[in-house]
């Protein structure tokens, strides 16, 4: 089975499914990561790519290396703007999922939640919904939406969908293997009590886990699924 995950940015893709993507890969599945956009220039007034590219070559050596770490066939790297999707056209990122998709020809496909605070999150969830809609068919037969820490859990539930789980997947023998992805973005991490610091992942990995009766485990919402 083919598995896609797709993430806004460096990092979404372990923060929120990191320990079922390892868990996958040691199942003999094909898992391939694609990642929108570089994570690195939306803490610049003005998106100057050049004056960045020290750190964006080392981000993308990061996103590698969590890869290697996590057993994935590829991690792909696109280069939309950080933080600033929502300037650009939806169909131009919505072709651009199409076509990985229609390459990779996945069984499954794994990304944002809708109602994340992050404005990235949002339009990588709705192009995914839309790059996947369920013609006669295609390949994608269940899609899954994560969680990620200091982005799900920071929006307002009054003005957005709430994230509520119904799908976990037990990661008690691959949470230390998350651990470690997300170390080789030492750079993207915050120290405790930051919601995106290492014990902070493992504290809620570890409450996911005995919501369900496991030592670990990590939150999904099932959007679709066709048996």
């Amino acid at each position: 089975m083919n598995i896609l995950v797709i993430a806004a940015h460096p990092d979404d893709e372990v923060l929120g499914c990191g320990g079922s993507i390892a868990k996958w890969s040691r199942a003999g599945y094909k898992v391939y990561v694609l990642i929108m956009a570089e994570g690195v220039t939306s803490r610049d007034k003005t998106r100057i790519r050049d004056i960045r590219k020290n750190k964006l070559f080392q981000l993308k050596e990061s996103a590698q290396k969590a890869g290697n770490i996590l057993g994935v066939k590829s991690v792909t790297l696109l280069d939309f703007p950080d933080n600033r999707m929502d300037s650009l056209e939806l169909l131009d990122i919505i072709k651009e999922i199409e076509s990985v998709v229609y390459k990779l020809k996945p069984e499954v496909v794994v990304s944002h939640h809708s109602g994340d605070l992050n404005i990235d999150h949002r339009i990588v969830h709705e192009s995914v919904m839309t790059a996947c809609r369920p013609q006669p068919g295609h390949p994608v037969k269940r899609i899954l939406s994560f969680e990620v820490a200091s982005s799900t859990e920071w929006q307002s539930q009054a003005h957005s969908t709430p994230f509520l789980p119904n799908w976990f997947e037990d990661i008690s023998g691959t949470l230390d293997v998350k651990i470690k992805a997300l170390k080789a973005y030492h750079s993207e991490m915050r120290k405790w009590p930051h919601a995106r610091s290492v014990k902070a992942v493992e504290y809620l990995a570890k409450w996911r886990g005995a919501s369900v009766g496991s030592s670990a485990a990590e939150a999904f919402v099932l959007l679709r699924e066709l048996k």
